[in-house]
Parts: structure tokens; C-alpha cells; sequence
């Protein structure tokens, strides 16, 4: 072979690992740090004057209802986190609203959400999967007071 073509295959082989360990780099950037979220134009806040918001009395809760997702069994049994109209995310991620210490719950591993009648457990794609009872569960799915969601090793429930 010539010259030229031994440099060449050099050079070749220099670009392929620096683009493995770059590669492998961002992997472990992102893992740390998590993901960068893209700025949206409803994320941005606007610029307009904010109207002044209506001040409501707190709604009770009716009764039957569910007041508190509490974890029942697990690593971080006894915690709990009160019921509202926003969504409760569940995983071992900085933004869940009950950070778990489970080594088999994703990061963002799953959401209790309401549609202010009816409480759903939905599974976001986990690893290890969201189980309610023995059933694993894909779509979002129904839940009421003291059916045990198991997510990992940590089981929650819904309760009044």
C-alpha cells in the first residue's frame, strides 16, 4: 500500500473513535444532567399584562372522594402527597412529586392524573412496567380508594 493511503486510513480511523467518545460523552452528559427542553412559545411567558384572577373558596372534597396518594409499601413507604387538579408524577426523576429510591422505577415512570370525576393511572413508558394488582397496565386506566398500584418494589394507593 502507499503512503497516501496508510495516512488516509489513519486519519479515517481517528475520525470514527473521536466520534465514539463523543458520542459516548453526550450519553453520559445527558444521563447526569437529563435532557434539554426546547423553548416553546407557551413556555416563554408573555408580555402582556396579567388580568387579575378570580379568588375562589377551596373546593372541599366531596365525600368518597380521594384526598392523598400515599406510598404503602416500598423504600418509601409512609410518604404522601396531596390530590389536586394537576397530574402527580411518580419516578426516581428530580421533577416527580414523590422522588422514589426504587432501582426498578424509571425516571419518569408514572402519572395520576384526574378528569375532576375519575382518578387514572397511566404508565409513561417504563421500564419495569405499572402494574394495578397483578395486571400490568399500557393506557391510561381508572383507579379508586385503596386499589394498590405497584410500580418497582414501591406500592401506592389512593386514600381518603
Amino acid at each position: 500500500m502507499s503512503e497516501l493511503t496508510l495516512t488516509l486510513i489513519k486519519i479515517g480511523f481517528l475520525v470514527v473513535l473521536w466520534m465514539f467518545v463523543l458520542s459516548a460523552v453526550s450519553v453520559i452528559r445527558s444521563d447526569i444532567f437529563g435532557t434539554k427542553v426546547p423553548a416553546t412559545k407557551a413556555a416563554r411567558p408573555a408580555r402582556q399584562p396579567a388580568a387579575p384572577a378570580k379568588v375562589s373558596k377551596p373546593r372541599k372534597p366531596q365525600r368518597g372522594t380521594p384526598t392523598k396518594l400515599q406510598i404503602v409499601d416500598g423504600p418509601n413507604a409512609g410518604q404522601s402527597v396531596p390530590l389536586g387538579d394537576q397530574p402527580i408524577l411518580l419516578g426516581r426523576g428530580t421533577d416527580a412529586a414523590i422522588r422514589l429510591d426504587d432501582d426498578y422505577v424509571s425516571t419518569r415512570h408514572a402519572r395520576f392524573a384526574t378528569n375532576g370525576e375519575q382518578w387514572f393511572v397511566e404508565d409513561l413508558g417504563s421500564t419495569n412496567g405499572t402494574y394495578l394488582g397483578n395486571q400490568r397496565i399500557t393506557t391510561p386506566t381508572p383507579i379508586g380508594l385503596g386499589l394498590q398500584v405497584r410500580l418497582g418494589k414501591t406500592i401506592v394507593e389512593l386514600r381518603k
